[in-house]
């Protein structure tokens, strides 16, 4: 018999708390010999002004020179001696920092975590300092050809939204800023109501609850935000009513790119994302999904080919890239084209749904091994969406879906007559 994921026992039961500055707590006791902290905040790219494009990435870099108690360089320098390991990221949609401790350490290296993210001192000195490392990323970046790729796919997926630029900025902009817009902007954003706490690992989850309540009030967060200004609210793009062909010169490449971009829900509408990921799966996950084997294995057209359903905070994107041949662009793209109609008007079979299916419940139950993991999932869908339960039941949800519901979000979504195509030839 086969147990499906809505028979198993549930394998996550984080639990929340609420303090009343604002803040989110989620802890969960997990028996693996780690404790990871995961400080997420609703705060990216996304918010920012053209004119201060690139200032949540900067900042995420200026978070580590210290603090009025902390100097400059101790805060890595006593996470390293206990073996313990720190990160951080910047996306569209939130910024991200984490430490992984031993159990036995998590209480004494937690207040640090929190200090080094809620009061940054920003020095003048070391923010010109480090301004010259984010420049030198920015040229990486623009160096990286999958970068390149993938900005200049997001510029033609969308006009309005913030999601067409860059995260790190442009170099022009990073450049101009001044130690005193950081200041403002941490202060702005930088607050408890936009921040969620995740603390899993094998401590008792009261004891990480209060462990991380303690290191806020140590913290004694007392800036005041002059809380941003209300943008006029910010509506998802309407989908393409033609083919919108943008084509570039990149003497780097060996082979074409060849991206296809349809706008899509986001996680604002997250009950409809369900859907496009399965169809995702379908096109362009394994060997035996429709594109790879049609095109790289039978007519041995592409030499990669991957399909994603990449959901933003306010809108997504379902995203085909494939390398291929110059001479192949033009029937890879019709090929391509040709997939989704089919997905429009024949079911697919029960078998292909039962296999992304199958993919989706396994790579999410590996996918919540570690306490990272977990405290990734969790922070995500807390921080963004406000609410856990999605985080937990995300493979009931792909398991309901029917053949009927994927035809109609492909007829919804999906149009073979009208997206955004990237095309990058090497000559």
């Amino acid at each position: 018999m086969t147990t499906t994921l809505l028979q198993l026992p549930r394998l996550n039961a984080p639990k929340l708390h609420q303090l009343p500055n604002g803040l989110t707590i989620v802890a969960e006791q997990v028996p693996v010999a780690a404790v990871n902290l995961s400080l997420w905040l609703k705060v990216g790219s996304a918010v920012e002004s053209d004119a201060i494009n690139g200032m949540a990435h900067f900042l995420e870099h200026m978070i580590f020179k210290g603090t009025e108690r902390l100097a400059s360089g101790e805060f890595e320098r006593r996470i390293e001696e206990r073996g313990a390991v720190t990160n951080a990221a910047t996306s569209q949609d939130y910024t991200h920092y984490y430490i992984t401790t031993a159990p036995k350490d998590f209480a004494e290296l937690v207040p640090l975590q929190i200090d080094v993210v809620c009061n940054a001192s920003i020095p003048d000195d070391a923010f010109e300092r480090e301004r010259l490392v984010v420049l030198e990323e920015i040229r990486r970046s623009e160096d990286n050809k999958r970068r390149r790729t993938f900005r200049r796919a997001m510029e033609t997926a969308f006009e309005v939204l913030p999601y067409h630029r860059p995260v790190l900025g442009p170099e022009s902009v990073i450049s101009q800023l001044k130690p005193q817009q950081m200041r403002d902007f941490h202060n702005n954003w930088y607050q408890p109501q936009s921040m969620t706490a995740v603390a899993v690992g094998n401590l008792p989850t009261e004891e990480l609850i209060e462990i991380v309540t303690k290191g806020f009030t140590q913290a004694n967060h007392t800036h005041h935000s002059l809380l941003p200004t209300p943008h006029s609210p910010i509506h998802p793009e309407s989908a393409f009513t033609e083919v919108v062909h943008r084509e570039f010169i990149d003497a780097s490449l060996q082979q074409a790119r060849l991206v296809m971009v349809w706008r899509v829900p986001g996680l604002t509408q997250l009950d409809q994302t369900y859907a496009l990921d399965i169809l995702a799966g379908i096109l362009g996950h394994g060997r035996t999904s429709r594109l790879v084997r049609d095109l790289r294995e039978e007519r041995e057209l592409v030499s990669s080919i991957s399909v994603s359903n990449m959901s933003n905070q306010l809108q997504g994107t379902f995203y085909i890239s494939a390398k291929c041949a110059v001479e192949n662009l033009p029937v890879v793209e019709d090929a391509i084209a040709q997939h989704i109609r089919t997905l429009q008007t024949e079911l697919v079979t029960e078998s292909e749904i039962a296999r992304v299916q199958r993919r989706v419940a396994n790579r999410f139950i590996f996918g919540n091994e570690t306490p990272s993991d977990r405290a990734g999932l969790y922070g995500y869908y807390q921080s963004l969406i406000g609410d856990l339960e999605p985080a937990l039941n995300y493979p009931s949800y792909i398991q309901a879906l029917q053949v009927s519901d994927l035809l109609l979000a492909a007829n919804q979504y999906l149009c073979p007559e009208a997206y955004g195509v990237v095309v990058i030839k090497p000559f």
